[in-house]
């Protein structure tokens, strides 16, 4: 697979985490991989005429969005595909939807569902363009058309800022704290702009935290990696790596179809 990235136009860079083209020039569909969740939203345009991937056992034929939040995804591309993706920093994908993030979580869901004829004519514009750079202005020109639009949260902003600088061991409490809000108050916030509890956001962080230091010190024991990554013990470790991967910290370390 040929994947090319690209630079994010400025009023979208506080948005937006990675812009890319994925083409699937093989003679051969890719092998599965799994994806581990990450809180973020991507969007994949399709721009070719082959189904995009088979993701889990469904294959998706159009543009899709996946909402991977709490749940690992096994993807398959598929030979000749090519799309263009855009991966969304973690709670920022609302400004750009219609519709609440708790009712996409854990989902992969056409474009056109959230986006109705404007994902049919994207897909056109795409598949008519010179080449994969005017496709990538023509997306980052149709979201910041979109992004006009909207409103941010900003205490929701403030709270996924605060998450990002700590060190896993960010509680509720302190988050409600910060905002003056009540828990119940902030839960529905964070169920509209980013799809999951405050309670569930946190935890999953953590995971995607503890990720980056088994990446990062492959020599570390996983004793210390939990511990940097803010688990108070193993138990809670090893519990987050089997519901969010589907194996234990040292599998997944050795595993090579995992992704993350």
């Amino acid at each position: 697979m040929n994947l090319q990235r690209y630079a994010i136009i400025p009023e979208l860079q506080p948005f937006i985490k990675l812009i890319c083209t994925m083409d699937c020039d093989d003679d051969a569909d890719t092998r599965h991989i799994r994806v581990l969740p990450d809180t973020c939203v991507e969007l994949f345009v399709n721009y070719t005429s082959t189904p995009v991937a088979i993701i889990g056992d469904e294959l998706h034929r159009r543009s899709i969005v996946t909402f991977r939040m709490s749940k690992p995804m096994d993807v398959q591309m598929r030979k000749g595909s090519g799309c263009l993706a855009i991966c969304f920093f973690p709670g920022m994908a609302y400004r750009f939807m219609s519709l609440p993030m708790h009712l996409l979580t854990d989902t992969t869901t056409a474009a056109e569902e959230i986006w109705k004829g404007l994902a049919v004519e994207l897909e056109d514009k795409l598949a008519h363009a010179a080449d994969n750079r005017a496709r990538v202005m023509i997306v980052q020109q149709y979201l910041s058309g979109l992004l006009a639009k909207s409103r941010q949260d900003p205490q929701v902003a403030c709270c996924l800022q605060r998450v990002q600088l700590s060190d896993g061991r960010l509680t509720v409490g302190k988050l409600t704290g910060i905002t003056g809000m009540s828990q119940r108050q902030l839960s529905r916030k964070f169920q509209q702009a980013v799809g999951l509890s405050p309670n569930a956001y946190l935890r999953v962080n953590r995971f995607i935290r503890s990720l980056q230091h088994l990446k990062r010190y492959p020599l570390h024991s996983l004793t210390e990696i939990a511990y940097e990554s803010g688990y108070y013990d193993q138990a809670h470790f090893i519990r987050d790596y089997k519901d969010y991967a589907g194996y234990t910290p040292g599998e997944l370390a050795q595993a090579r179809h995992i992704l993350y």
